[in-house]
């Protein structure tokens, strides 16, 4: 089948990926029909607080590792369809999805929150407490395959937490899944952040991606690989914002 030019450019651009500065966060081709969505449905929703925490982070050298707005609310309505209460978040940065999370759990919920990073954290810190919603929020600070590891030590911990969302350190995911599949309960859902790594998952060898997202797409498509293989979970990958995979423990 021939390729129009239309086509040919749209290819063009997919290699290109990771090289755009990027406005948001989203895999979109048109600006303005994010920005659409943003307008309609997003923005219009969004929290005074949680706006206020995204226009604080945007302003920081690192704001591409936030959650982008409309994947903040994507979160929030997953807690509450499944009525979460116990909820596990590894990879904090300033805090959005956090809040996020916060806001939609009831009062009695509880977050474990782990992060490498307690200075990012407390970026977001006031604008959390202002919330009024900091003292759902365990925040932990250190590498988090040690502290999966303290957790799973003790029987009691298999099983506990209603939702879990992923969105850190990409050469680990792999030993991040195999860790959370048994901390959270069946029927419970994992999130994990960036499944679709700005589109590079499609790329080709020689596409001239930028220096991290070359680094950490084999390990990307390595998790997708293994999570559309695992039997003990129902997935849904999403393409909201850098891509989202849903899974839902079976077993």
């Amino acid at each position: 089948m021939a390729i129009n030019n239309e086509g040919q450019q749209q290819n063009q651009n997919q290699q290109l990926i990771g090289h755009k500065d990027l406005a948001h966060k989203t895999l979109l081709q048109s600006d303005a029909l994010y920005q659409y969505i943003l307008d309609t449905s997003v923005h219009p929703r969004e929290h005074p607080c949680l706006k206020e925490l995204r226009e604080m982070t945007e302003k920081h050298p690192r704001n591409l590792m936030a959650t982008p707005a409309d994947e903040g609310q994507l979160l929030s309505m997953l807690i509450k369809l499944i009525n979460a209460k116990n909820t596990l978040e590894i990879g904090v940065f300033t805090g959005y999805s956090l809040l996020s999370t916060a806001l939609a759990l009831p009062s009695d919920g509880k977050i474990l929150a782990l992060d490498v990073s307690r200075e990012y954290y407390e970026l977001g810190l006031p604008i959390i407490e202002k919330a009024g919603v900091a003292h759902k929020i365990d925040f932990r600070e250190g590498p988090a395959l040690p502290l999966l590891d303290q957790l799973l030590q003790d029987e009691n911990n298999k099983g506990i937490f209603d939702f879990v969302f992923v969105d850190a350190d990409k050469d680990n995911y792999l030993n991040y899944h195999k860790r959370v599949i048994d901390l959270v309960k069946i029927g419970g859902l994992i999130g994990y952040d960036n499944t679709l790594w700005s589109g590079s998952v499609v790329a080709p060898p020689d596409a001239p991606l930028m220096d991290y997202v070359k680094h950490y797409r084999p390990h990307v498509i390595a998790l997708n690989k293994y999570l559309a293989q695992d039997s003990r979970i129902e997935i849904c990958q999403l393409p909201v914002g850098d891509g989202i995979t849903l899974c839902r423990r079976t077993t």
